[in-house]
C-alpha cells in the first residue's frame, strides 16, 4: 500500500511484462500508475496524484478525498435499540460508542 498527500494506492505485480501497475482506491474517478522499478512506482504515483489535483483546481472542483470519514451501515432495529440504550448508560452518543467499539477491535 502506497500513500501520499492522504490519498492510498494499491499495487500489482505483472511479472509477463515485468512491470508494476498501480491504482488510487477509494475515488470514482480513476488514477492509475506505473513503474519498472520501486522509486520508478514511486514517482509516478506521487505525480498522478499532483496531476489529479492541479487538473481539479483548473476545472475548479474540489480533488475527492479517498476516505471522508462517513460509513453507512444497516442493522436491525434491535441492535440500534441495544447500542442507543448502552451509549446513553454510557454518556455516549451513539456515533462515539460504535467508534470505542471499533478503536478497541
Amino acid at each position: 500500500m502506497m500513500k501520499y498527500k492522504g490519498y492510498l494506492g494499491e499495487v500489482t505485480y505483472d511479472a509477463e511484462a515485468k512491470i508494476f501497475h498501480g491504482e488510487v482506491l477509494g475515488l470514482k474517478d480513476v488514477i492509475t500508475f506505473q513503474g519498472t522499478t520501486v522509486n520508478e512506482l514511486e514517482k509516478a504515483f506521487k505525480d498522478s496524484i499532483d496531476d489529479y489535483i492541479n487538473w481539479c483546481k483548473e476545472r475548479g472542483e474540489e480533488p475527492e478525498k479517498t476516505f471522508s470519514g462517513n460509513i453507512r451501515i444497516r442493522i436491525s432495529p434491535d441492535l440500534h435499540a441495544k447500542l442507543s440504550q448502552a451509549a446513553t448508560i454510557k454518556g455516549l452518543s451513539l456515533n462515539s460508542l460504535i467508534i470505542d467499539k471499533l478503536q478497541k477491535k
